[in-house]
This record gives structure tokens, C-alpha cells and sequence, in this order.
């Protein structure tokens, strides 16, 4: 069989042990998918495993937020990143969560009827836009769209999205043992907190997330994904750091004139680069130029989750200016 995954060879999931094991076998529970493709990619690394995991149980699948509006945000998140394994997934999220009609109008294209719904649709395409959700909610709702936006570049780098992406009827999926544990699942609402033993230390945690599990988890997985940094050399670090602070966060990468480095002169450059910017151009030949001895699997999941937390705090730093300027 075809392996879903570009580049690395994860473990199977039943040959996990220690953090990623464990982080597998919440992800069973919470999620409803046993073996998630995105959280396998990342097992290499568990601490970027657990700490994308955390962000993501805390903010969308834990809180007191309704469910289906922030996976309307997630959505909105990957249709901008153009992540079309994620898109589906959060298609059959919302069929298993009760809202068949919605998510069928997503599936054709269609914006959300609900005048609330759809602006949470638009504000996940581009979170500069003022926030439609109480500030209390914040967390919730940042914190599911940032973790989609670092969740999406890592599928596109790292996974095969046309080998597992679409053809399959919702209904026959869901109308299953492996589906009805799914809709267990989204229904339900894990108790808030339970990711966070699996972390490691982060450092300071967000102004809209500060002293929340949130907050923690965020941390966590930036403190993870910039130790990635130090797979480059200092000015190569310097310059994908630059290059990323002067984008808007929002417009796609350009196909010419792009200002990636020369792959033959700074591969590691380049491929950081792509991940934060355009993660679905990443060729075999962007990762054989840099990935020579004694680069591994682990190496090369934290060289692109540096680049993918790079834009994550990018667009971050968009939302917050949008939101002192209101």
C-alpha cells in the first residue's frame, strides 16, 4: 500500500511508546479517529505532537464555545491555506456533530445561510477581520484557528493530500464502528485540561489565551517548534525570520518572484520558508538538498514545524494589531 505520508516513515501507531503513545491514544478517545494522519506525521517529534494536540483539544474540542462554530472557523482557516485534506475533515466533522445541511453547503461551495455563521466562515479566511464571538470565548476561538493554521502546514508539507483526500459519502463513513466513535466523539466535550501533563515546559503564554489550558498548550508547542531553529545556520534562521515578519500573514506566496533562496545555495532556508508560506510547494527535491546525513524524520518534522510556527505567530500578530486598531 501507498504510504499517506511525504518524505518520513512514522511509526505505526500500535509501535508507539511514551508521549506519543499516550498522545495517540487521547486522540482515540477525544478526537474519534484512532491513527489521525497529522498527529502520525508529527510522532517523530512528540513534543511537537503533543503540544499541536493540546493546542488543538483545548481550544476546539474542550471549552464551553459551540462546537460547530468554531469548526465554521477552522474551516475558513484551511479554505485559506488551501489545505484540502483538512477542508474534508472538517466537512465530516460537522456531519458528525449534527449539522448534515451545513455541511453539505460547505462540500458545493456554498457560504453558511446563518448570517452568524457565516461570518465566522469569513473571519477564519482572514482573522483582521473584527472578531463575530464574545471575548470571553477568545481562547476558544483563536486558539482552534491558530492551531489550524499550524496543523494545515504540516499536511501539506509532510502528508500526500490527493491519496487521502475526498470520494468517500459522509453517510456510509459515519454508518459505521469507526464512524459512530466519531460522532461519539464530537458530541461529547472533553473535560478541559487532561492534554496538559503530556507537555513540556513552554515559555509565556498569549495575551488572549493568558492562565487558560489554552494558554498553556499554546506555549508549549511554540517553545517545541522554534527549537527547530537550530537545525540552520544563524543567518539562515535570521533570514527566513525576516522574510516571514515582512509578509501580511494573509496573501498567498507568489508563483515567480517569491524570494525563496536558491534550493542548490540554502536548502534549509528554503525549505523553512515554504513551510510558513507555501507548504503544499515542498518537492522531493526542496528535502533531498537539505536532508543529508545526520538529518532524520525528527529533524525535518521540527525544520518545517519552525517555518509553519513562524506564520502561526505571524498571522497572530496581524489579529492582535487588527484588534488594537478597533
Amino acid at each position: 500500500m501507498t504510504s499517506p505520508f511525504r518524505f518520513t516513515s512514522p511509526e505505526p501507531v500500535g509501535g508507539t511508546t511514551g508521549t506519543a503513545a499516550a498522545v495517540h491514544a487521547q486522540v482515540t478517545r477525544d478526537f474519534g479517529i484512532e491513527g489521525a494522519l497529522p498527529f502520525v506525521a508529527l510522532s517523530a517529534a512528540p513534543d511537537l505532537m503533543a503540544g499541536t494536540w493540546a493546542l488543538m483539544r483545548e481550544s476546539l474540542l474542550s471549552g464551553r464555545a459551540s462546537r460547530t462554530e468554531k469548526e465554521l472557523v477552522t474551516y475558513g482557516v484551511s479554505l485559506a491555506n488551501r489545505c484540502p485534506f483538512c477542508v474534508g475533515a472538517h466537512t465530516l466533522l460537522l456531519y458528525a456533530g449534527g449539522d448534515p445541511e451545513l455541511a453539505e453547503a460547505l462540500a458545493r461551495g456554498e457560504r453558511p445561510e446563518d448570517p452568524g455563521h457565516a461570518q465566522l466562515l469569513s473571519w477564519g479566511q482572514d482573522m483582521r477581520a473584527p472578531a463575530p464571538f464574545a471575548a470571553a470565548d477568545a481562547a476558544e476561538f483563536i486558539g482552534s484557528a491558530l492551531a489550524f493554521h499550524f496543523i494545515n502546514r504540516i499536511v501539506s508539507a509532510l502528508i500526500d493530500e490527493e491519496s487521502v483526500s475526498g470520494g468517500a459519502d459522509p453517510d456510509e463513513l459515519l454508518d459505521s464502528e469507526a464512524g459512530r466513535a466519531l460522532v461519539r466523539a464530537v458530541r461529547g466535550r472533553p473535560e478541559p485540561g487532561l492534554s496538559l501533563p503530556l507537555l513540556e515546559a513552554g515559555g509565556p503564554q498569549p495575551s488572549w489565551a493568558a492562565g487558560t489550558p489554552v494558554g498553556t498548550a499554546f506555549a508549549a508547542l511554540r517553545s517545541a517548534a522554534h527549537a527547530g531553529a537550530g537545525l540552520l545556520e544563524e543567518r539562515d534562521a535570521l533570514f527566513v525570520r525576516e522574510a516571514v515578519a515582512a509578509w501580511d500573514g494573509f496573501t498567498p506566496l507568489p508563483l515567480t518572484g517569491d524570494g525563496l533562496p536558491a534550493r542548490a545555495e540554502r536548502p534549509g532556508a528554503r525549505l523553512a520558508l515554504l513551510a510558513a508560506r507555501a507548504p503544499y510547494r515542498i518537492t522531493a527535491e526542496d528535502v533531498q538538498a537539505w536532508r543529508v546525513e545526520p538529518f532524520t524524520d525528527h529533524c525535518l518534522v521540527h525544520l518545517v514545524a519552525f517555518g509553519a510556527m513562524l506564520a502561526v505567530e505571524r498571522v497572530e500578530a496581524e489579529l492582535t494589531e487588527a484588534a488594537r486598531a478597533m
